[in-house]
């Protein structure tokens, strides 16, 4: 990882770090997504998550996850632009980045208190393995940041739209 972003660490040396934390009784709050055109429906579900504990970690899907959900031409920021736009925010403690289809392998490495995802999440969307892993571990669940307000597909689906006309 780049020196000038202290704050994006591999996932295991996460999981090293963030051991004593809990041992100290510190809550751990993770909170993932692409985090692709950053916008304020973001900042509120991170702020949101941060408030739910002592120490928030950002988990980033890297560039072929991203375009795995995304679809062709996402992520407009690549994972390393978007590590750094993160680090910039006070509410975010660590990030890290992950390459699978769902964050359940990256819950497994850094075992959190709490998992937290927006609003718009219904809990019977999130993927099975993140729920067994959660439930495994007693990771608990946590819808943060309130309504949904935009979202970074109908962002880049606006300024395609703009480029077209």
């Amino acid at each position: 990882m780049p020196d000038t972003l202290p704050k994006l660490l591999e996932r295991s040396t996460l999981a090293e770090k963030l051991l004593p934390l809990r041992e100290a009784g510190k809550t751990v709050v993770l909170c993932n997504g692409v985090f692709d055109l950053l916008h304020v429906g973001h900042t509120r579900v991170l702020a949101a998550a941060a408030a739910k504990g002592d120490v928030l970690v950002v988990a980033i899907n890297d560039d072929a996850s991203a375009r795995m959900h995304k679809g062709s031409g996402r992520p407009i920021h690549p994972a390393i632009e978007r590590a750094e736009i993160l680090s910039a925010l006070s509410c975010v403690d660590w990030i890290c980045m992950f390459s699978e289809e769902t964050v359940a392998a990256t819950l497994q490495a850094i075992q959190p208190n709490i998992h937290a995802k927006g609003e718009d999440y219904d809990p019977e969307r999130i993927p099975s393995d993140e729920q067994l892993v959660a439930e495994e571990l007693g990771i608990q669940l946590a819808l943060v940041g309130g309504p949904k307000v935009n979202s970074s597909s109908q962002i880049a689906d606006s300024l395609e739209q703009g480029r077209a006309s």
